[in-house]
């Protein structure tokens, strides 16, 4: 993929995974807006056509009137995560994902923010109200969605779950 000159584009896995282990480290700016995508094919907003878990500087003020599955680490629209647990814009967090089947977990520095079950926490009707229609994909591209926001990310790794 190129970049445009304005933002850095999405950057997807060449490889499809199921269930798996992903831990990365990101620093975000003042009010950066990326995502995770996870278990979505390459093109389509990954939020629907797969599920997207968001990174977020959600204690900043412009983002005052977020929903509740909006703020970092909620799966977007679905399940939201806990907050209070981000470290001051500039510093490094740290990360854990893990895709077992219909269970997310996400750990951010330590502290688990979100435990949940997409089928269980959709099966009236996702929270935002919306389709989702790549919720329940077997398998997809883990990518970095690009929001026009500078986010560093690094010490990336991917465990696959048998």
């Amino acid at each position: 993929m190129i970049p445009s000159k304005s933002f850095g584009g999405n950057l997807y896995t060449k490889k499809e995974y199921d269930n798996f282990i992903f831990r990365f480290e990101f620093q975000l700016t003042p009010a950066a807006n990326n995502g995770l995508g996870i278990r979505t094919p390459m093109e389509g907003d990954a939020a629907y056509v797969g599920m997207e878990l968001q990174i977020l500087d959600s204690e900043h003020p412009v983002y005052k009137d977020l929903e509740e599955y909006q703020y970092h680490g909620s799966v977007y629209g679905v399940i939201p995560a806990k907050r209070g647990y981000l470290k001051p814009v500039g510093e490094w967090n740290y990360q854990k994902v893990i895709a077992n089947g219909d269970h997310i977990k996400i750990t951010l520095n330590g502290e688990v923010i979100l435990d949940g079950n997409i089928r269980e926490a959709a099966k009236n009707g996702t929270i935002d109200g919306k389709e989702h229609p790549g919720l329940f994909n077997k398998k997809g591209h883990i990518a970095f969605l690009d929001h026009g926001s500078p986010v560093k990310f690094r010490n990336i790794r991917i465990k696959e779950l048998k």
